[in-house]
């Protein structure tokens, strides 16, 4: 069965006029392994948060970052992608519609299955190329990026503040919506939908 670890939970600061503060935020970074022997990170965090991550590798064990064959990036805000180097053997995977300057990154253009149970999802919005990764696990699991930052997003049905499209975000929410039965928003901690 697939499995899902969190590497890093994700935290999200804002200033009073509701801007980020970059400098205490953080992406969600989790961990897949899959059935047919795939190691994949979504989403890598923050640079300062990379002593973290290598904590959790070591936390969970006979695994190394060096076992990482993918990489997704759900979106292309530095929050998102600033430990892609510590996965040197690792694809990266980034949406069609954004602007990252990742060499040789794989341009995703459609949903697709990249292993057993892990389908990338085009979820826009946030950005034009956001996407989620669908997981079938022991249930079904949504890492969803920045679609939904935090659980009050998802359950509030609230869009994200920061947006290139409010209704393309409002559809991305639906669609998480009908799919997950547990979320791993951008910034929170991960819950369950039913």
């Amino acid at each position: 069965m697939n499995s899902i670890d969190v590497l890093v939970l994700g935290y999200l600061e804002r200033f009073e006029d509701g801007s980020v503060n970059l400098k205490e935020t953080w992406s969600t970074s989790s961990l897949i392994r899959t059935d047919d022997g795939h190691v994949i990170v979504v989403d890598t965090s923050s640079d300062f948060m990379r002593s973290p991550i290598k904590s959790a590798f070591k936390q969970i064990g006979k695994i190394f970052p060096d076992d990482v064959d993918m990489v997704v990036l759900t979106h292309c805000h530095t929050d998102h992608i600033g430990n892609v180097s510590l996965f040197k053997n690792a694809a990266v995977y980034v949406h069609e519609g954004e602007e990252c300057t990742i060499p040789n990154a794989k341009i995703v253009k459609e949903d697709t299955e990249i292993a057993k149970g892990v389908r990338l999802v085009h979820t826009p919005g946030h950005s034009d190329g956001s996407m989620s990764v669908f997981v079938e696990a022991d249930r079904r699991y949504a890492i969803v990026g920045d679609a939904a930052p935090l659980k009050d997003n998802f359950t509030k049905r609230i869009i994200p503040a920061l947006h290139t499209d409010a209704e393309a975000a409002r559809a991305s929410l639906e669609k998480i919506a009908e799919w997950a039965d547990v979320i791993v928003p951008g910034h929170d901690k991960p819950f369950k939908v039913r």
